[in-house]
């Protein structure tokens, strides 16, 4: 028995030192999980801060960009923008207007008249007339739409001025036409005769207006005067300018941007056109 009990004794020590050192372990192991777990959630724990950086590093989204709204947002019919009294005198022998294809109504049309009046021996004397009209839409990427119409207007000018075959080109600014306009005059041989062509380009805050008029004396009448045809082609594009605004709601003449002040712009512009003629 007493052999039983000195081999036991040792055993007994053995387990209870086994049991102390697993008790002491816990403690630290419980401290070592709490240091780890606080260095993550502190203000200078890499983890915390690593976890908050992606949300703070997303750029904000950056605003679509704006564009002021066209002031107009349709045409009229091209063949109806003239009085019949003005084509009585422009294009007297033209039964009816012939109207030009378009893909979009509302933002391109055009009209011509044409006239032959036979005088038998003594000739005949020729016109032509045709009206275009083109609108502009306000777009994010290109611009507001009066930006466009005005340089589609000054494109318009210069093509005028630079036609094909013109001799003595010559131009000059038009007043109480639109936000602005020029005239562009030149003479043209053809086979048929000598045709003195006249070209008004109007622009009204976002729609361009070009009058295109040439007369010609064939069969040996005489050549029509160009300074009566240009006075007959910039009637028509006054007409033709008030006709765009009246199908917008507005009255001939007071265009939303005439309330502001019309046309230091405008006249900036036909003086420079001016000066290229």
């Amino acid at each position: 028995m007493q052999r039983r009990a000195q081999r036991e004794q040792p055993e007994r020590a053995k387990r209870l030192t086994r049991v102390l050192v697993c008790a002491t372990a816990v403690p630290v192991l419980l401290a070592a999980a709490g240091c780890s777990s606080d260095s993550g959630s502190g203000e200078g724990g890499g983890g915390g801060k690593g976890a908050s950086a992606p949300a703070s590093a997303s750029p904000s989204a950056s605003p679509s960009p704006t564009v002021r709204a066209a002031a107009y947002q349709k045409l009229p019919e091209p063949c109806t923008v003239l009085s019949e009294k003005t084509l009585d005198d422009l294009a007297p022998k033209a039964k009816t207007g012939k109207e030009g294809s378009s893909d979009d109504v509302s933002t391109r049309g055009s009209c011509s008249w044409s006239s032959l009046d036979n005088n038998g021996v003594k000739g005949s004397q020729f016109r032509w007339l045709n009206v275009s009209l083109l609108r502009f839409d306000s777009n994010a990427t290109r611009g507001p739409g009066d930006k466009l119409a005005q340089d589609y207007y000054d494109k318009q000018v210069r093509d005028a001025q630079s036609a094909e075959g013109a001799k003595n080109t010559a131009s000059e600014p038009v007043t109480g036409t639109g936000d602005e306009a020029t005239a562009v005059r030149y003479d043209l041989k053809k086979e048929e005769g000598a045709f003195k062509q006249q070209t008004v380009v109007a622009r009204v805050e976002n729609v361009v207006v070009t009058v295109d008029y040439n007369g010609a004396g064939l069969a040996g009448d005489k050549t029509p005067d160009a300074d009566d045809l240009m006075k007959d082609a910039q009637k028509a594009a006054k007409e033709a300018v008030a006709s765009v605004t009246e199908a917008n709601g507005t009255g001939a003449g007071s265009s939303p941007s005439a309330s502001k002040s019309p046309s230091a712009s405008a006249s900036e512009s036909a003086s420079k056109a001016s000066g290229k003629g």
